[in-house]
């Protein structure tokens, strides 16, 4: 499960993931949630490209929006099988842009908010499909969606499910759909090594999707 994330630290992002950036500025947020417009990299014409699509996958066959907010995780073990995932694992992979990610531990009868980074504390991405879909009205609406795994030892003191992020040196054999199929790149979808993780209790205020400050990553234990 990935239901919230952050990108906090957006200097040299163009450096770091060979992207072209097309007019997007994109601010520090705190608080990503779905349904909202996240940094995602595509590749178009041997070029990769920065872009801002819809967190929550809407096929190109679906009736309507509304099954996005459905989508905003991908099995990565079925997604071969699911004909809302299929077609975009073949042809259209991305790159969710990120440098941390939230999951909510159950204790007791509460369930506590916990910031999860790699142990750098740099950007890193998920993996991540995406797709195009036409409205009634003619509006066309990119999204995407974040494929999960089984978690690693970290992450299995908190949840069972965890997003895939993609080692460094791979992240252009998942956009490259052209020289890899999506049986090349299968084998990417594990978790990420739980020894360059860290892991820590924040404060509530990550709780509402709504709330978008700097607190929202602030250690619990900073209080006493």
């Amino acid at each position: 499960m990935c239901g919230r994330f952050s990108l906090i630290q957006v200097k040299d992002l163009e450096k770091r993931f060979d992207f072209v950036q097309l007019e997007l500025e994109f601010e520090p947020r705190f608080n990503i949630a779905p349904s909202q417009s996240v940094p995602v990299v595509v590749r178009e014409n041997d070029r990769n490209y920065l872009r801002m699509f819809r967190w929550g996958l809407i096929p190109s066959w679906a009736k309507d929006e509304h099954l996005g907010s459905k989508m905003i995780n991908a099995r990565g073990e079925t997604l071969s099988e699911k004909p809302s995932f299929r077609k975009s694992f073949e042809q259209k992979r991305c790159l969710v842009l990120a440098d941390g990610f939230y999951e909510w531990k159950k204790e007791g009868r509460i369930k506590a908010p916990y910031r999860i980074t790699l142990q750098d504390g740099k950007p890193f991405a998920f993996a991540g499909l995406w797709d195009t879909w036409l409205s009634p009205s003619g509006q066309r609406i990119n999204s995407c969606t974040i494929i999960t795994t089984a978690s690693n030892k970290l992450m299995e003191t908190i949840h069972q499910r965890m997003p895939v992020i993609l080692p460094a040196d791979k992240e252009s054999l998942w956009l490259n759909v052209e020289a890899s199929s999506s049986h090349d790149v299968q084998g990417l979808l594990t978790p990420y090594p739980s020894e360059q993780m860290v892991a820590y209790e924040v404060l509530p205020y990550v709780n509402s999707p709504s709330y978008e400050g700097p607190e929202c990553v602030m250690p619990v234990n900073k209080l006493f």
